[in-house]
Order: structure tokens, then C-alpha cells, then sequence
């Protein structure tokens, strides 16, 4: 299962103009030996092996690709497909890139794990992980998410991590991620800072891409395999883009598939409002990368808002800056409205709750299936599911009455 990329960063860790490695000398000790052990480690096979056969075992993948039949006949447009990204173990993409960092952490000797969490998906998956592994784990999750994700904490915490509440700025994962790696320098010897998406300094955008581009290699085979042919158009949600770039590696290069990332449009795309970085950020300097980021004119982060805490977050990942300059894939957004009515909308149609952050891609494909044709194929990564959203979505419910 050797992976194979389309678009690596060159030796600096740019995609293109974006990417690079943007962090205090403390911290590049540990990155250039987090590349050295990566670089090794993914020339050989025994490697990959050992991640197919826990993606097998222990996540369950392959997932599905489901012909959601009821949501394109009520759409009455384009041929829809859903990637069940939502049916892997704990419930989202998030355990693919877990279980991968998780094995390089334990080849590099390392003991304790650290991450950061937004919706808290990743952090359950890293729980998961440091678990069935017998490591120790430390979780960061800003206040306010926490208490928008009560479940996901517990699920946590039971399985044995440490949940760190974050005070500091905006409560939420832009904030997570810095006390993660603020962690991270002081413990240095003994501790991986698992991080949970395709951002971040060189190299964690390619790892992590690495690590979750199963789902495209999967989801390449099963329409070929369905319909004969490639999809005309890929869907999925970006927060920091995991699971976007990840069902997009495999068709970086089939020109014909259009590849379409979500942002949260939050309640309005204004300062404070949003964060759809595409649509109201510029290119600056973030968290050790080069990226699109919501900045103000001074240059400092905005912040932030959707009703999904998993895109609740200021940059997004390089490689898809650049594949959004190279106008490669396009970047769209959805209001939370638009997300919680197409929440309801899947369970209702196809039985099938989906987490906010895909209802995100589900609202896009609902406004532009229609104008796309019976014979246009659109495939939907459903990268999580959303069990952990509904309190969420019972108190919103309330707010509206």
C-alpha cells in the first residue's frame, strides 16, 4: 500500500508559494526530526503494510461509496454519491491520519502524545489511537468547544486522555493548536504532537495528506467500479482540509474532475462572522505556514465563527492555497443555515446523520445539483457523522422557535 502523491512539497515544504515551516528554533529540532523519521519510514513497504492492515482491522476500511438515490431524486439534478467517511471507527476520517502518526510516533520512540481538537473528532480518534497503542495522551480543546461538544470530551476522557480546556483568545481550535505546540516545546523528548489536519508547518501538511489519502484511492476504485468512469465533480467540506484533500489527492491530475472545497460562510461573510478564508482572507503567515488566513489590516488573526466547530478555524491548509491559486479546485461556502437545513435534509432522505462539518459539503451539492444534469456524477466525501452535533442542533432548533 506504498502511497503515491501527486503534488509533494519541494524540500522546503512549499506547495507551490504556500507551506514552508514558519516556527521558533525550539521547535525545528523537532520538525526536521519528525521529516528525517517520515522520509525514512515511508520508503518502506513494511510501513504501509502495517497502516493497511490497521486501516483494515481496526478502522474497518474500506468505507462505502453509497448512490444516495432519494437525495438526487428530491435534488432532481446530478447523479450523487456519498464517500461514508462516517462509517470508519469513532466515527470520521480523523482515525486514518491517527493511527498513521500514531506508528511513526512509536517508530521514533516516542511515549506521549499530544493534539489538539475542534469538533473533537480528532481528538477521540487520537484517543483512540494512543489507547489501543498504550500511550499516554494529552488533548487540547478550547473552552468554547468544549462546551459545544460535551459528548466528544467524554468520549475522551474515557478513553483515558487528558482534555486540556483552552481560555486564551477565541476559545476554539486556532487556539487549541497553540497551546498544543506550546506543550510540545517543552516536552520534546518523549512527546508527538499528533496533529489533526493537513496544516501547520513542514511537514505535517504532506503527512497528513499522506495518511488520508486512502479515501481518494478508495473512492477512485469504487465509482470506476460502479459507473465505469471518474466522477465529474468531488465535494467536500474544508476546515483545515483533511478530509478534502485527502479524497482530492487522487484526482489531482484528471483535469476533467472538478473539485470543489466548503467553507463555513457562518452567519455572513464579515469580519467575526465566517471563516471562509477563500472568500475573506489573504494570503499571511499563521501557526507556522504560509496560507489564506481571516486577518485584519494589521495583519492579525479575526476571529472566527460557524456552527461547526470542526471549521470553525483562521488559515487552511497550503496545498489547498495553492490549488486554489492554480484555480485547480474551487472553494465555495455555506451559511449555517444553509448546513442545518441540509442536516436534516440526509437524515430525512437517506437515513444517514451527517456530522455539521459535511452538512456543509451536502448544502453546496444541493445548490448546484440541479443546474448539473442526470448524467453529471458528483461524488460527496461524508466525512463525519453527527452523532456528536446534536445537542447542537436541538438548541438551535429551540433558538429559531
Amino acid at each position: 500500500m506504498k502511497v503515491n502523491t501527486n503534488s509533494n512539497p519541494d524540500a522546503r515544504g512549499y506547495f507551490g508559494a504556500f507551506g514552508g515551516r514558519f516556527v521558533p528554533d525550539t521547535l525545528m529540532a523537532p520538525l526536521i526530526e519528525l521529516e528525517k523519521a517520515y522520509n525514512e519510514l515511508s520508503q518502506k513497504q513494511s510501513f504501509w503494510d502495517e497502516f493497511a492492515s490497521l486501516l483494515k482491522n481496526f478502522v474497518g476500511r474500506e468505507t462505502p461509496l453509497q448512490y444516495a438515490q432519494r437525495l438526487t431524486e428530491h435534488l432532481g439534478g446530478a447523479k450523487i454519491y456519498l464517500k461514508r467517511e462516517d462509517l470508519a471507527h469513532t466515527g470520521a476520517h480523523k482515525i486514518n491520519n491517527a493511527i498513521g502518526q500514531i506508528l511513526l510516533a512509536r517508530h521514533m520512540g516516542k511515549t506521549r502524545i499530544i493534539a489538539e481538537t475542534g469538533a473533537g473528532q480528532h481528538g477521540v480518534a487520537t484517543a483512540t489511537a494512543a489507547a489501543a497503542f498504550g500511550m499516554s495522551c494529552v488533548v487540547y480543546m478550547g473552552a468554547e468547544d468544549m462546551a459545544r461538544q460535551e459528548m466528544n470530551v467524554f468520549r475522551m476522557r474515557l478513553l483515558g486522555a487528558e482534555v486540556v480546556p483552552v481560555h486564551n483568545g477565541s476559545k476554539t481550535l486556532k487556539d487549541a493548536v497553540s497551546e498544543a505546540m506550546r506543550d510540545w516545546v517543552s516536552n520534546i523528548a518523549d512527546t508527538h504532537y499528533l496533529l489533526g489536519s493537513a496544516l501547520g508547518p513542514h511537514p505535517y501538511p504532506r503527512i497528513v495528506r499522506d495518511f488520508q489519502s486512502v479515501i481518494g484511492r478508495e473512492a477512485r476504485e469504487q465509482i470506476l467500479e460502479h459507473e465505469g468512469r471518474l466522477p465529474d465533480s468531488i465535494v467536500a467540506c474544508v476546515g483545515g482540509g483533511s478530509n478534502a484533500i485527502g479524497i482530492f489527492s487522487a484526482f489531482i491530475n484528471d483535469t476533467n474532475v472538478n473539485l470543489i472545497g466548503v467553507e463555513a460562510g457562518g452567519t455572513a461573510i464579515k469580519p467575526g462572522q465566517h471563516a471562509a478564508r477563500f472568500s475573506g482572507g489573504k494570503p499571511g503567515i499563521f501557526q507556522g505556514m504560509k496560507t489564506y488566513i481571516l486577518q485584519n489590516a494589521d495583519g492579525q488573526a479575526e476571529q472566527t465563527h460557524s456552527v461547526s466547530a470542526g471549521l470553525d478555524y483562521t488559515g487552511v491548509g497550503p496545498e489547498h492555497s495553492m490549488l486554489h491559486d492554480l484555480k485547480r479546485a474551487s472553494y465555495a461556502y455555506a451559511y449555517d443555515d444553509e448546513a442545518l437545513k441540509a442536516f436534516h435534509l440526509l437524515a430525512r432522505l437517506e437515513g444517514i446523520i451527517p456530522a455539521l462539518e459535511s452538512s456543509h459539503a451536502i448544502a453546496h451539492t444541493c445548490k448546484i445539483a440541479k443546474g448539473l444534469g442526470k448524467n453529471h456524477l458528483l461524488i460527496v466525501n461524508l466525512s463525519g457523522r453527527g452523532d456528536k452535533d446534536i445537542g447542537i442542533v436541538q438548541k438551535y432548533s429551540g433558538e429559531k422557535k
